[in-house]
């Protein structure tokens, strides 16, 4: 199972790049320890600071059901300096 869903490309988070932070959306089961290990491994660099938060809730109604939709974690992850994480393949 993949701990990383996917790279978030916001506003912030394309002004975070600049101080060699990444943003992430997560799995909500996953724990710090479990995503900052399969960064580490998957993209072979070193994170040495990591803070996590669920996004919020956003209510609706959906045919006859109201409820809420899956939440989900984002990570912003400081990585050492020089290490670097390709986020688009190079054509």
């Amino acid at each position: 199972m993949d701990e990383v869903k996917y790279p978030v490309l916001t506003e912030k988070s394309i002004r975070l790049l600049e101080r060699n932070q990444y943003t992430f959306n997560v799995d909500s089961q996953s724990n710090k320890t479990k995503i900052k290990n399969w960064i580490e491994h998957f993209f072979d660099v070193k994170v040495i600071a990591m803070n996590s938060y669920r996004l919020p809730e956003k209510g609706g109604k959906r045919g006859s059901m109201i409820g809420h939709p899956i939440r989900c974690k984002r990570v912003i992850i400081t990585l050492r300096t020089g290490d670097s994480i390709p986020l688009f393949s190079e054509q």
